[in-house]
């Protein structure tokens, strides 16, 4: 790469001009008859207008903008050479991808460059390894997460924190089928419009779909019963296991897998309670964001080409969803095109420590199913009245919000949601009765708590147990077992002290206490 920079940053000093050009797709497709790259990204291209920019004598398909000329791309560097899929197809000819980045200063230069260090320590895949959350097995599938029980427990601690959230909101748990019958995503427009991202099988000569969204399932529990206006809202949620095809080259770690769980829950509710329902979901995703420190966006993703439903229906949900984040004075972007097949969207995005963007949960307005599935409900005239359905996630998928979190917390998780919480650490085989005494204690509060009795040095057990970054360290000798205390060092506030039992189980309460959804 270094002979590629060197060539560069001749270009650069030449100042040559970049200029784009608006030419007509058919014309393209016939300049570049012979580069098959081009080829396939003018097949994503619809009809029309293209536009191309050109350096030189070198041109290249770009929707822009770019900087006037070269010497714009003084402070540059090129990271890293990686193989592609044309098109994204595995199955299709193998290319070279070279990343690079540029800024107008060097300044800036130096601090993305810092970054990108820093975020390889970080790497959630790295940190997983380090401690045992999660792995992956090529045996058993592409971009299918197998969960280690320390991973497990991490999850099993958010999952249960969440539930209590929700109920406390007014959420109802159901369940969904894995699969249901083609004929109901033909319904939906799934079959239609998100079919290539399915999985289909088979049986008694009917095909069927494995769920990739878990919304066909809570509309059936809507329909198991009469509904009436005085019962909605109705909130159905569910930790929903969903399957998506994803091409073998987009797969990362836990940010893109084939399998992942959703929070996934579906409000149906009547029209003129839009506005309501989303500020209260809003308020709900500030409280989750806040309790992780993540700093977070909003963005308003319209129609995509690829849609179904009238465009009243697209418009009324579109001015809902703006209303409900004007009315709370939140700001937001546009993505043009952005939105589901069946409905515009609020995409969340949060912020890391590293100030890198990601796209986690999302609020969705849907007029569209309800009317295919000819949702009703008995309105205060006793007249049938179709509902609004709100699709809605806050993690967005248990899977991507561990990976961004162990990112955001370089694998220092807060206490509330660590794998193991607490390490009592014997200093002799004389101290593991009292250790086995306060570990059945601390259980007790459903605290995760180890024993590190091995036949190691006490250095040795320390090592071990910070490695694995647990928040807090119990080391007991002779005079804890006499005095009914415990030598903690909190790796968290970077502290050591003594405490009677009562005082740490008292410090416990409080560190499970911060954090309520």
């Amino acid at each position: 790469m270094k002979s590629i920079e060197k060539e560069m940053i001749h270009k650069e000093k030449e100042k040559i001009p970049i200029v784009k050009k608006k030419k007509k797709k058919k014309e393209i497709l016939e300049k570049f008859k012979n580069d098959d790259l081009k080829q396939e990204v003018l097949l994503r291209i619809p009809d029309g207008e293209v536009t191309t920019y050109t350096q030189g004598s070198f041109e290249d398909l770009c929707r822009g903008p770019h900087v006037p000329n070269t010497n714009y791309l003084r402070f540059f560097k090129l990271a890293k050479i990686s193989g592609a899929y044309l098109g994204g197809d595995e199955n299709k000819e193998m290319l070279t991808r070279i990343y690079g980045t540029a800024f107008a200063d060097k300044e800036s230069l130096k601090d993305y460059i810092t970054m990108i260090e820093e975020a390889k320590k970080r790497d959630h895949r790295k940190i997983a390894n380090e401690l045992k959350l999660f792995t992956f097995d090529e045996e058993s599938g592409a971009g299918l997460p197998i969960w280690l029980p320390n991973g497990s427990r991490l999850r099993s601690k958010l999952e249960a924190l969440l539930f209590r959230a929700h109920r406390k909101r007014g959420y109802q748990p159901v369940r969904g089928p894995e699969l249901l019958k083609s004929d109901a995503w033909k319904l939906s427009g799934h079959y239609q419009n998100y079919g290539e991202n399915m999985y289909f099988t088979t049986i008694d000569e009917s095909e069927y779909g494995i769920k990739p969204m878990n919304c066909l399932g809570h509309i059936k529990v809507y329909q198991s019963d009469v509904r009436s206006y005085r019962d909605l809202p109705l909130k159905f949620f569910e930790y929903g296991v969903v399957h998506r095809h994803e091409k073998s080259g987009a797969l990362h770690g836990l940010f893109r897998v084939r399998e992942f769980t959703q929070d996934d829950a579906h409000i149906f509710c009547m029209p003129e309670q839009i506005k309501d329902v989303i500020i209260e979901v809003l308020s709900f995703v500030d409280k989750i964001m806040k309790s992780f420190n993540f700093n977070y966006e909003m963005e308003i993703s319209t129609k995509p080409t690829k849609s179904i439903g009238d465009d009243e229906f697209w418009t009324k949900a579109t001015q809902g969803l703006k209303d409900a984040l004007d009315e709370n004075k939140i700001a937001y972007g546009i993505d043009e095109g952005g939105g589901a097949f069946y409905g515009p969207k609020i995409d969340i995005k949060i912020t890391d420590a590293l100030k890198r963007k990601w796209q986690c949960g999302t609020i969705q307005v849907d007029f569209n199913l309800p009317e295919r599935f000819e949702l009703a409900y008995t309105d205060s005239n006793n007249e049938k009245a179709r509902p609004v359905m709100i699709h809605r996630a806050i993690l967005g998928s248990f899977e991507r919000f561990i990976g961004i979190l162990t990112e955001h917390v370089a694998g220092e998780f807060p206490f509330f949601i660590a794998p193991t919480q607490i390490v009592v650490i014997p200093i002799s085989e004389v101290h593991n009765e009292y250790a086995k005494e306060l570990t059945n204690e601390l259980m007790d509060l459903n605290i995760d708590v180890e024993i590190y009795n091995k036949n190691e040095s006490l250095n040795k057990k320390i090592r071990t147990a910070e490695k694995q970054r647990v928040p807090m360290i119990l080391v007991i000798g002779d005079e804890e077992v006499a005095q009914k205390s415990v030598a903690l060092r909190d790796r968290r506030e970077r502290k050591q002290y003594n405490l009677t039992k009562k005082e740490l189980f008292k410090l416990v309460e409080e560190k499970l206490d911060e954090v309520h959804f």
